[in-house]
């Protein structure tokens, strides 16, 4: 871990932004490398049976452009001496970001848990839940 990268998944939320602070500090503690994973859900679309006037990888390659420009900001705002690689990858949050983690050697991962309770956490899938059990290293799960 301590000499080893620190992966922060991102979602452009709130509660994502305080996990980032975390990772931001920790990285600096550690003096490690630090990279910031956005993943883009994959749209579904049938060529028989279109809602949209836009094909699931154009409305994918619109999404992965929002996302390009959101990290951006995200970066000029961060006011940080750190190292700092941004990953946009497409497909499930949670085997993204283990593959990430895993194809990267990552030290720690470090995300925010949206604290879901009730039913709503019984029909989503909590990301970091399934992150935290399938992850092979530290994971820190920030409110």
């Amino acid at each position: 871990m301590r000499t080893r990268q620190i992966l922060c998944p991102t979602d452009f939320s709130e509660t994502a932004s305080h996990a980032l602070r975390y990772a931001i500090e920790m990285a600096n503690f550690y003096h490690v490398g630090f990279r910031l994973l956005h993943v883009i859900d994959q749209p579904y679309g049938d060529a028989n049976f279109q809602i949209l006037a836009i094909t699931p990888e154009e409305l994918a390659q619109n999404m992965e452009e929002d996302a390009a420009e959101n990290m951006r900001q995200l970066l000029a705002n961060l006011k940080s001496e750190l190292s700092i690689e941004t990953v946009i990858r497409r497909g499930v949050p949670v085997e993204q970001i283990l593959e990430e983690a895993e194809e990267n050697d990552v030290g720690m991962i470090v995300m925010a848990c949206h604290g879901r309770t009730g039913i709503s956490h019984f029909l989503h899938t909590n990301v970091a839940e399934g992150v935290a059990n399938g992850a092979k290293c530290p994971v820190l799960v920030v409110k």
